[in-house]
């Protein structure tokens, strides 16, 4: 239904509704009660209409806006940890179709009220947009119609086998990782991400996006480091800050109100108040990774891509719709209860923090599974109640509520929430819980009316399928992905290498690797770059003496998580190094004791003394074999990092090194043959050895000695080569230290 000088509607015909027509303009009649009502005018502000819906919600459907669903795939997994069903069977042996419900999905939409769904894979923008509206049509049917908030991870990761060209399209846009995009050092190439990335968000029916993730990345062990935007606070700043103002913002007829409209994504900016100083670089989504530490009192400036990025935008849409907190525990951070529970558990953090200090208004969303029970040991994935594990669930999502969290994720079940609603109304009385509960519901909502859900959450497959992974889209994808990669190294400037040369590939051993929910991936030998590909740029031989240059492609090292259960099965306390070098590590320099430790399981964690090995400890000797094959012919290395790395152990064998941050093989072969000129620069620090890794501290940025190469050249933080040498430009004088 068009309305002249307003939003087109869309509904179902399955659903019941009617439209409601008032001087010639039309409106959702959502709840089927003849009137129009605040919430469905829209022509009234977000605000307005978000507090008038609120309260006309029961306690039931306001706790169903609060949960945010578990991972659902598209179609849904038939076995595995996110099994679902059909009629009762298994998803597929009721052959239904890729865009059917779950049972599953079904009883979280209309028994809980759930509204918030997060999406992980989907076979084809096509099924995506099919279940899309089955999701809309179900919702729109019963109380008050509220739409579905459809939300997903980073999903534009690059495909490193897909051969870019120029004009095709593809299933989406392929863009650098995280790091890759803070690589080019342009928050004008990151807002053109956000940008097109929320078109294709919009065109696949997801209307929120679980980033970014602006930790500063201050230990460079870390396990999610590949995810932020590297190790500065400035540069994490404004990357963050452009990121959020181009998926959130719409322009011209697809503004709604103040920047907000049709082509918006609300962002979710992680995590509060920073996770990159987990103790030697562990993760809190284990047990053993769950305390962040400040041995260097730097616990401010981890706020500031938060409050002077994400919270102080650029565009018309001001500040991020969403925060998410970690599920790190911010040791000794709580100035005022003195409390050690993880994030949003803090009523520190959140309430006197930031909605007080830093007056924050939108959605505060916890991490997905914080209100589910710990498991048995600290290295199995599960729930993550990290400094509450005493309490029951209802008791942590009630203190969740008096912390100030608006929504729990990973929750698909309301019964908790009344709960502790209920625990609420014995302790403050019901008026004092109805105002709470009606607070939590006003942000929730204002992020769905001001995308426009209510008038239209319906998609065409046809303009969809045309949308996601446009050519306009792919190509500046590419181009983001050629402007990522760093060159360490130009011995003698030996790249370019012209094309149609002998270039040797040796193949690389991938070990076996245990997946996040404990599945193993088997061991395999192949090549590690795809030949057909390389074929376009230069012949390729299995012979040494018959290439005239050598490609050793190699991932940073991989020694692990920093827990290891045979060391606690043989009596030690379990933790380990995890380290930054190929060869095994014996680290003697590290602290002792640990920082923090739990009274219920182990107080000191350190592993001063302990030794750990790299899995991938063959990469090393990768580049050490083919230099000895190659004698004095050159040796080329594609280094694919996700963290800093040691490079002392193979640079002087390397003729030349290309650092990427998962990038298409195409856009390594462009470098490497001088198609493209390189232009990236380091977005962290490259460590000198594992004794300066031990030495930094968890919480400060740019404190390491960093790596000198045979040529002089310092590993630092903005440091990059192109053809002429070492870049100097006008990122390396805003953001270069020193």
């Amino acid at each position: 239904m068009h309305n002249k000088n307003g939003p087109t509607l869309g509904y179902s015909f399955q659903s019941g509704i009617k439209i409601i027509e008032e001087k010639g303009l039309y409106f959702k009649d959502l709840n089927k009660s003849g009137h129009l009502e605040p919430y469905k005018d829209w022509r009234l502000p977000a605000e307005e209409r978000a507090k008038d819906l609120a309260s006309k919600l029961s306690i039931e459907e306001i706790a169903g806006l609060m949960l945010y669903s578990r991972h659902q795939s598209i179609p849904a997994k038939p076995r595995g940890p996110f099994a679902s069903t059909y009629d009762g069977k298994p998803f597929d042996e009721r052959m239904a179709n890729s865009w059917d419900l779950s049972d599953q999905q079904k009883e979280f939409l209309i028994k809980d009220h759930l509204r918030h769904v997060l999406v992980t894979s989907v076979e084809s923008p096509e099924v995506a947009v099919k279940w899309n509206n089955n999701v809309q049509a179900i919702v729109e049917s019963v109380g008050f119609g509220i739409p579905a908030n459809n939300s997903s991870d980073p999903r534009h990761a690059s495909d490193a086998s897909k051969e870019f060209n120029e004009g095709a399209g593809g299933q989406i846009s392929m863009w650098p990782e995280s790091l890759g995009l803070a690589a080019t050092f342009s928050p004008e190439i990151v807002r053109q991400f956000g940008e097109i990335a929320a078109k294709e968000y919009r065109a696949l029916g997801l209307t929120t996006a679980l980033s970014p993730q602006v930790d500063i990345a201050t230990d460079p062990r870390w396990y999610r480091f590949e995810g932020t935007f590297g190790e500065d606070p400035k540069l994490s700043t404004d990357l963050g800050r452009a990121y959020i103002d181009g998926f959130q913002t719409s322009t011209g007829s697809a503004e709604i109100e103040a920047g907000w409209g049709f082509d918006s994504v609300n962002t979710m900016v992680k995590h509060w108040p920073g996770g990159g100083s987990g103790e030697a670089g562990r993760d809190a989504h284990w047990g053993f990774g769950k305390y962040a530490v400040y041995p260097g009192d730097n616990f401010d400036e981890h706020l500031q891509p938060f409050t002077e990025g994400a919270f102080q935008l650029e565009g018309k849409t001001k500040k991020a719709a969403a925060v998410m907190p970690y599920y790190t525990i911010s040791y000794e951070q709580d100035k005022v209860n003195k409390e050690n529970v993880g994030n949003s558990y803090s009523q520190y953090l959140i309430k006197d923090l930031l909605q007080g200090t830093y007056q924050y208004d939108g959605v505060v969303c916890t991490d997905w599974l914080i209100t589910a029970d710990e498991p048995e040991s600290v290295d199995q994935f599960a729930g993550k109640p990290w400094g509450v594990e005493e309490l029951t669930v209802a008791e942590r999502h009630y203190k969740l509520l008096m912390a100030g969290v608006d929504q729990f994720g990973g929750n698909n079940e309301m019964g908790p929430i009344l709960e502790a609603y209920q625990m609420g109304v014995a302790e403050h009385g019901e008026t004092f819980m109805r105002q709470r509960m009606e607070q939590s519901a006003v942000k929730l909502l204002k992020n769905i009316f001001r995308t426009g859900l209510f008038e239209n959450p319906y998609l065409d497959v046809r303009e969809s399928a045309e949308k996601v992974g446009h050519p306009h889209f792919m190509r500046e994808g590419y181009q983001a992905q050629l402007k990522s990669l760093v060159m360490l190294k130009n011995r003698k400037a030996m790249l370019p290498i012209m094309k149609k040369q002998t270039v040797y590939i040796p193949k690389r051993y991938y070990p076996e690797q245990v997946d996040w929910f404990g599945n193993k991936i088997s061991d395999k030998m192949e090549y590690p770059i795809h030949v057909d590909m390389v074929k376009q740029y230069y012949d390729v031989t299995d012979d040494p003496k018959q290439a005239d240059f050598a490609l050793v492609c190699m991932k940073g090292p991989d020694s692990g998580d920093g827990y290891c259960k045979e060391d606690r099965e043989a009596g030690g306390s379990g933790y380990v190094p995890i380290s930054l070098q190929y060869r095994p590590y014996d680290a003697t320099e590290a602290r002792s004791p640990s920082i923090a430790g739990d009274t219920r399981e182990v107080i000191d964690r350190s592993y001063q003394g302990k030794k750990v090995v790299a899995s991938n400890e063959s990469d090393l000797d990768l580049i050490l074999e083919t230099k000895e094959k190659m004698q004095d012919k050159p040796v080329i290395v594609s280094l694919h990092l996700s963290n800093p790395a040691i490079v002392s152990e193979f640079e002087p064998y390397a003729d030349s090194i290309l650092v990427h941050f998962g990038v298409q093989d195409q856009a390594i072969l462009d470098i490497i043959s001088g198609n493209v000129e390189p232009s990236g620069l380091l977005p962290m620090q490259m460590p000198d050895d594992m004794e300066t890794v031990e030495k930094q501290c968890e919480d400060v940025p740019h404190d390491m000695e960093c790596y000198v190469d045979e040529e002089g050249n310092k590993y630092d933080f903005a440091f990059g080569l192109n053809w002429d040498g070492i870049i100097r430009d006008e990122r390396t004088e805003k953001y270069r230290k020193g």
